[in-house]
Order: structure tokens, then C-alpha cells, then sequence
């Protein structure tokens, strides 16, 4: 047999090279593909990435408020998705965690029956909750902090019980808010101007700010414009959608009471504290909601009461109230201040100041003489369900700093992070998410030019992080609600607080406690993943869908194969919605859904699309 030539070897070579090099390159398109999420369904994101030159670029998709309803059709590419039917009419305001009938059948002792109680599983409701007949978009702000329409929230019996105190004023269609409130009827400027000669209100030093039985909110309303964003909370009760008044005014609330269990705020959190006539007995119960107020205030901030007890002396005959009475009251939260080591700072008319003490060291040695309970919780962030306790949070050993000035606070390294109190988050990892947030803003941007022109007021981010969603879409416009889910990997929020916004713990396998059509804008980055399997998808959905205001928009991020059983959902909801690409192309295998809500409303016991 004849021997193979040189050249027949070299020629089987160059062969082998050509389909091991042929092999390479066809496992890694391959890879590629699968990465990119299209080798899993995803009809949408590859018909996008095929038509448009610029996958951040939406043509079919409306975010403009068309007050009567004139929507681009839905996109029907998947008939077989679920369809979920409207609600009855008569659920319009429902707000599951806190209906009224079910807090009937609770305790009635220190408020129990106005906190949360959710519906088990057999009673929710797998529907949509309608808006009311003549629903429309709200004045954009500053115009709807003084006016509301009637439509939206048609309930004038505010107008009655509190018309000489300047509350709410019904006007024609719409409800004017003069700005007064119970302690300052002569309006809500006048009041803080009173405030900030004793609290630095104007120079960024106080930025967060709690304000307890809010009533409409005037006083976070009118804080605004003194960059001061107030968290406002008051329970669903006799004085009818108060909180729904706040939120339709585009001012920053939950539905909320000091009762048995603990707030859902992290400690020192807020540069001040405020309740005006609030009704909440201070002095009781061994002083357990100063001492609650005492934990989420930060060393060196606030608490301000106004009205009853303070200066009995002479308005006991005003208040219509014993002397002996208020005297009791007003000694037993002197008491419980000099316990807690508040400083008084002023006495004026009806309104005292006190301060929180800095000095934690000193203050601990005082209080051990005074036979102070501690607190033995080891995380006094921990509080989802958590009840209250008759003692005192002991301030940490923080060794990040001070808190800058606003605004210079929001990009700050804030203190939690820099002292490595939020395990496997450091200076560097902070830094490197706000960058990465920026860029996912700017694209968010080009989908909805809509985002810096004040269509949307309140916003709320699903899965908070570190706040830097928030701080990259930060504007005078606009407010985000920053929501760190309970089962999130990490405790975030006080970082939040320390960049000078505000937020809330939630656990989305229950309701918000909010109203519904209360948010413009909802962004839920991971969210889906984060409770795979932890609770039912399609419930999530229908709670944004419930707190969500006819035309206002969503934006979720998530993984490709997550998303195409999000988005089989929407299919059954009434939302125009769109799937694109990662903005730093479709290789990325995570994606962006967004979506706008339908104008409809119920129309008697039917619903309409207008």
C-alpha cells in the first residue's frame, strides 16, 4: 500500500482545524442564543430585536393621560392567556389589609381592629378593581396639592365635620384644600414657619420627616416646598379616605395607626416627628408610642406635639377637658421624654419641641439610674408583625459618619454602608449600583419620554435596594415610595432613609396598605424572582393593577424567562404592554417588560371602556 504524501497530511490537517474551529463557533453562537432568552419562547423580544434598529424604542405604546380613555389596542399575541374579570362596583375604594367589616370583628383595645388583618387565601378577590364613574387623571403638581377632583374620591363628609378647621373645601367638581388643619386653620405655612424657629427645617439638615395621624396631609403637602418629603400615615376610620386625599394630592402616605404593632420603618430613620391633635395617648401604656417614636427617630432629631396636653393651663376650658386630666397627661409624657432623653427645646402656645438626644453613651448611664427597660431584640429593624414593647431601642455604635446636608445626602456613602452595618455591601458595591442605576434610568427615558415631565407624581419601586432607582429619577415632580420587600436578602432600608428618601417594609404576598389608583408609576426591578414560588404571581399582579391609576405606567425588569410567564399574565389584564431588550443588547438575558394601565371604569354594577 501506498505510503499518504505530505500533502495528503497537511490537506487532513487543515481539515480537522477547519471543524474543530467550525465546532467552537457553533457552540458559542449557540450559547449566545440561549443567553439571550430567545431559544425560550420569547416571540415579543425577538420580533422587536428583528424590526427595530434600537431595541430601547417603543412605536406601539401610549403613556399619554387621555382623560376619556382613547388607548391603543391590547396586544392580543397570546389568546390563551387567563382573563381576569372586573370587580363589583361596590369594591371601587377596596383596600383588603384594612376593610371595614373585617376590623370590626377585631379587638377594639389600643387600636387592634385599625392595623392590618388580610384576607385569607379563600376570601381575596381575583378581580379588578374598577374606578369610579368619571374617573379622571389628576391636576399635575404643585395645582393638585390645592385641588382634587371630585370624581375621584367622592366623599364630602370631611367637608362637614371639619369645616371650621380648613381642611377640605367642596368646590363645583373638585375639592380645594386651603392648606388649614385642626392646629392651624390659619394654614400649614404659617404653622411650619412657627416649627422652623426651632427646628432647621430650611437648611437640609431635617429631610425625612413622620408625620403620625396625618389627617389630609397638609403638613407634608406644604413641607414639600421646603425639600422636607414627610411620610404621613392615618388609619382607614370614621374620618373617610383621608389617606385618599393625601395620595390624590400627590403627597407621600400609607394607610396606617400606632396600635399594637411596631411601624414599618427601620430605626433612626426620620429627622423629625410630628403630630398635631393626633389622638394618640402618648403618655399610656407605659409610654410604648413615644418609645416607638423614639426608635425610628434619628440621634439628634425631633418630636413635635401640638395641642392637647401642652400649656393645659390655659386652654383647658377650649378643649372642653378636665384640668386635672390633662395635667395627669402632660406629666406622664414629660416623664416618659426625660426616660427616652429628650431635650426640650421650646414651649410655645399649643406646640412643644423636644430633641433626641446624640449623646447615646451619656444618655445610657443616666438611664440606668432610672430603671429603664432595654429593648433585648437583637434587630431593631426587624418589625413585619412584630408587636410593640414597653422599651427603649438602644442606639448603636455607628462609626459612618455623620449625615450630610440635603441634598448632597442622596449620593452620599450613607453611614450603614460605609460602617459595614448591611452585610456584603460596601463603599464600592454603593457606588457601583448607583452608576448601574443611572444607566438603567437614561434608558428608560428614551422607552417613556414621559418620565421627567410630571405626568407621574407618586412612584413606587416594588424591591428598593439601595434606593439608587429613586435617587437616579430624583426630581421636585415627583416622590418614590421605596418598598424593601420583608424576604429581600438584604435590610436596606435605613440606607434609604440615610440618602434622605423615604420608604416602607412590605411582604407582596399581601396587599399595600394604600387605596386604590394611588401610584402614577410602578417599577418592580427582580421582584418576580425574588418571590418565585413564595406566593402566587397572578396576586401580585392584581395588587399592582389595584394601586396602579388608569393610564399609569409600569416598568418591570427580570429575567427573559420569568417575564414570558409575567407577561402570559398581563395578557388577561387590561394593559397595553411591550417586551425589550436589555439596554446593553439582546445578549443580556435580562429584560424590560413595560406597560401602560387601560382607561375604564364601572359604570353602575358594569364596567365601561371608554
Amino acid at each position: 500500500m501506498a505510503k499518504p504524501s505530505a500533502a495528503d497530511n497537511r490537506t487532513r490537517s487543515s481539515v480537522q482545524i477547519f471543524i474543530v474551529v467550525g465546532l467552537c463557533c457553533f457552540f458559542y453562537i449557540l450559547g449566545a442564543w440561549q443567553r439571550s432568552g430567545f431559544g425560550k419562547g420569547d416571540s415579543i423580544a425577538l420580533e422587536i430585536t428583528k424590526n427595530n434598529a434600537e431595541c430601547d424604542v417603543v412605536p406601539n405604546l401610549s403613556f399619554d393621560s387621555h382623560h376619556a380613555g382613547e388607548v391603543s389596542q391590547i396586544d392580543e399575541s397570546d389568546s390563551k392567556a387567563k382573563v381576569f374579570k372586573p370587580c363589583d362596583a361596590r369594591y371601587t375604594d377596596y383596600t383588603p389589609c384594612q376593610d371595614q367589616r373585617r376590623a370590626m370583628t377585631f379587638p377594639r383595645e389600643n387600636m387592634n381592629y385599625r392595623e392590618r388583618h388580610c384576607p385569607p387565601e379563600e376570601e381575596k378577590l381575583h378581580c379588578m378593581i374598577p374606578a369610579p364613574k368619571g374617573y379622571v387623571t389628576p391636576f399635575p403638581w404643585p395645582k393638585s396639592r390645592d385641588y382634587v377632583p371630585y370624581a375621584n374620591a367622592p366623599y364630602k363628609s370631611l367637608t362637614v365635620e371639619k369645616a371650621i378647621q380648613n381642611w377640605i373645601q367642596y368646590e363645583g367638581n373638585v375639592f380645594r384644600f386651603p392648606g388649614g388643619g385642626t392646629q392651624f386653620p390659619q394654614g400649614a405655612d404659617k404653622y411650619i414657619d412657627q416649627l422652623a424657629s426651632v427646628v432647621p427645617i430650611d437648611d437640609g439638615t431635617v429631610r425625612t420627616a413622620l408625620d403620625t395621624g396625618c389627617g389630609v396631609a397638609s403638613w407634608g403637602a406644604y413641607l414639600w416646598s421646603r425639600n422636607v418629603v414627610a411620610m404621613s400615615f392615618a388609619p382607614r376610620d370614621s374620618h373617610e379616605a383621608q389617606v385618599q386625599f393625601a395620595l390624590e394630592r400627590g403627597v407621600p402616605a400609607v394607610i396606617g395607626v400606632l396600635g399594637t404593632i411596631k411601624l414599618p420603618y427601620p430605626s433612626r430613620a426620620f429627622d423629625m416627628a410630628h403630630c398635631s391633635r393626633c389622638l394618640i395617648p402618648w403618655g399610656a401604656n407605659a409610654g410604648i408610642y413615644m418609645m416607638e417614636v423614639d426608635r425610628v427617630l434619628r440621634p439628634g432629631g425631633y418630636w413635635v406635639l401640638s395641642g392637647p396636653p401642652i400649656n393645659w393651663k390655659v386652654n383647658y376650658k377650649p378643649w372642653q377637658r378636665p384640668k386635672e386630666e390633662l395635667e395627669e397627661e402632660q406629666r406622664n409624657i414629660e416623664e416618659v421624654a426625660k426616660k427616652l432623653c429628650w431635650e426640650k427645646k421650646s414651649e410655645k402656645a399649643e406646640i412643644a419641641i423636644w430633641q433626641k438626644t446624640t449623646d447615646s453613651e451619656s444618655c445610657r448611664s443616666r438611664q440606668d439610674d432610672s430603671s429603664v427597660q432595654f429593648c433585648e431584640a437583637s434587630d431593631p429593624d426587624d418589625v413585619w408583625y412584630k408587636k410593640m414593647e414597653a422599651c427603649v431601642t438602644p442606639t448603636p455604635k455607628v462609626s459612618g459618619g455623620d449625615l450630610k446636608p440635603f441634598p448632597n445626602r442622596l449620593y452620599a456613602i450613607p453611614p450603614r454602608v460605609s460602617s459595614g452595618s448591611i452585610p456584603g455591601v460596601s463603599s464600592e458595591t454603593y457606588q457601583n449600583d448607583n452608576r448601574e442605576w443611572k444607566k438603567h434610568v437614561s434608558a428608560y427615558k428614551k422607552i417613556n419620554s414621559l418620565l421627567d415631565s410630571g405626568r407621574y407624581r407618586n412612584i413606587m419601586d416594588m424591591n428598593a435596594g439601595l434606593g439608587s432607582f429613586a435617587a437616579a429619577i430624583h426630581s421636585s415632580k415627583s416622590w418614590v415610595m421605596n418598598v424593601v420587600p420583608t424576604i429581600a436578602e438584604k435590610s436596606t432600608l435605613g440606607a434609604i432613609y440615610e440618602r434622605g428618601l423615604i420608604g416602607i417594609y412590605h411582604d407582596w404576598c399581601e396587599a399595600f396598605s394604600t387605596y386604590p389608583r394611588t401610584y402614577d408609576l410602578i417599577h418592580a426591578n427582580g421582584l418576580f424572582s425574588l418571590y418565585k414560588d413564595k406566593c402566587n404571581t397572578e396576586d401580585i399582579l392584581l395588587e399592582m393593577d389595584r394601586i396602579l391609576r388608569p393610564e399609569g405606567a409600569v416598568i418591570i425588569r427580570d429575567e427573559v424567562d420569568v417575564l414570558i410567564q409575567v407577561k402570559k399574565l398581563i395578557g388577561g389584564i387590561r394593559w397595553n404592554m411591550k417586551l425589550v431588550d436589555h439596554e446593553d443588547g439582546p445578549l443580556v438575558p435580562e429584560k424590560v417588560l413595560i406597560a401602560v394601565k387601560q382607561y375604564w371604569v364601572t359604570d353602575g354594577n358594569s364596567t365601561s371602556t371608554q
